[in-house]
């Protein structure tokens, strides 16, 4: 029953499960991984799909034309897709100061080459997403970036990446993916309100949206469900990252459901419930003290939690008391127009309501909240 297949549209970077679990503190604990085994071992616990950045095709072979080759022909033969693809824009030392808002002028235009060059392979592998993540936009003092500029250098850099796909014909939207800090101090577009106000912006908004992750909600005291159901209502949720995170602290990046499991359970009901038709992409790292076969446990982790979880959503709207306690709550009311159709703002004026009877009314959200938690729990 939770045994996941390719229609379920899991999909997993290859920086997820290729992480060597080198951190601030300490070496690697485990031997590169060859991008090849990640496709093929994916596919046998029944991933959809796999992404990547430029730099993670390279992982075990310094020639990027072989590395490629490579990383098609297990594709071919695993079938598994490359639904989106993104740009190292990080790692480098080059990239200390940001790619796309980097004080140094040249690092931009470099930054720029760099995302175009790995354009064209996502376009040629069928990815229909494009991710950006910013993690290095951004700056330790207020004294060192002019925000107003960098903004203007963020637009400028979306507004010509766009304007590249439109002239090339690819069929690909770009979507960014918002975190407050770590590894900057202060990163720019920290939040999915952020982003959004920068889309407004651009030249071409209707090719960009968002691709937002829970822990970089999460680590910003975001209700990453509450962002998530925003993003839908704009039309915007392009893509989407899903990892587990314990409250404001770095960014964990532990198995979907092994940190707010709560939040997990209703992110899952607006996921399957909402709107959303994109794949399910885990954006996770297999924790420090795992060895290399206890990396594909992790990763059989994540499908098996959301397919648990997407089972007790379904028993949860399924329940005749859940039901009768949504409509107690007025859950559903909230979805009738305050102006009725047809109804004038002057008939809405001339109404008499009794602030002090309505208030005496209560909402029972803590039995319907109570019910949401024994399914969570297994108890009903």
């Amino acid at each position: 029953m939770y045994t996941p297949t390719p229609e379920d549209r899991f999909t997993f970077g290859l920086w997820t499960v290729g992480w060597q679990a080198r951190d601030p503190f300490g070496d690697a604990t485990r031997a590169a991984l060859d991008p090849v085994e990640s496709v093929h071992r994916l596919a046998e616990l029944g991933a959809y799909g796999v992404t990547f950045h430029d730099d993670d095709l390279l992982a075990v072979e310094s020639d990027r034309a072989t590395a490629i080759e490579s990383f098609k022909k297990a594709l071919a033969e695993t079938g598994l897709k490359v639904p989106m693809a993104t740009t190292n824009l990080f790692t480098h030392p080059v990239f200390k100061d940001g790619g796309f808002t980097s004080n140094d002028r040249e690092v931009r235009r470099y930054a720029i080459r760099k995302v175009i060059r790995n354009i064209d392979l996502a376009a040629e592998l069928g990815a229909k997403t494009y991710v950006c993540w910013g993690g290095r936009e951004g700056a330790e003092s207020e004294a060192a970036k002019d925000v107003q500029a960098a903004l203007a250098r963020y637009k400028e850099a979306m507004d010509i990446l766009c304007q590249y796909v439109i002239d090339k014909g690819y069929d690909i939207r770009f979507a960014l993916e918002p975190k407050p800090n770590e590894p900057r101090g202060d990163i720019l577009l920290p939040t999915i309100g952020h982003a959004l106000a920068l889309i407004g912006e651009l030249e071409h908004p209707e090719m960009v949206g968002l691709n937002p992750e829970v822990g970089h909600e999460q680590m910003a005291g975001m209700n990453f469900a509450h962002g998530i159901a925003q993003a839908l209502w704009h039309g915007k949720l392009f893509h989407i990252d899903l990892n587990g995170q314990n409250g404001i602290k770095y960014d964990q990046d532990l198995v979907f459901g092994h940190g707010d499991v709560k939040n997990a359970f209703f992110l899952v009901d607006l996921l399957e419930n909402g709107g959303y038709d994109g794949p399910r992409h885990f954006d996770y790292k297999p924790l420090r003290t795992e060895d290399s076969e206890d990396v594909w446990v992790s990763a059989a982790a994540n499908m098996r939690t959301y397919l648990i979880l997407k089972d007790k959503v379904a028993k949860f709207h399924a329940d005749p008391e859940v039901q009768e306690a949504r409509a107690a709550s007025l859950v559903p009311d909230l979805s009738l127009p305050t102006l009725g159709e047809g109804e004038s703002l002057d008939q809405l004026l001339a109404e008499q309501s009794d602030p002090e009877e309505l208030a005496k009314r209560g909402f029972h959200f803590t039995r319907l909240n109570q019910l949401a938690l024994e399914h969570l729990m297994g108890v009903r």
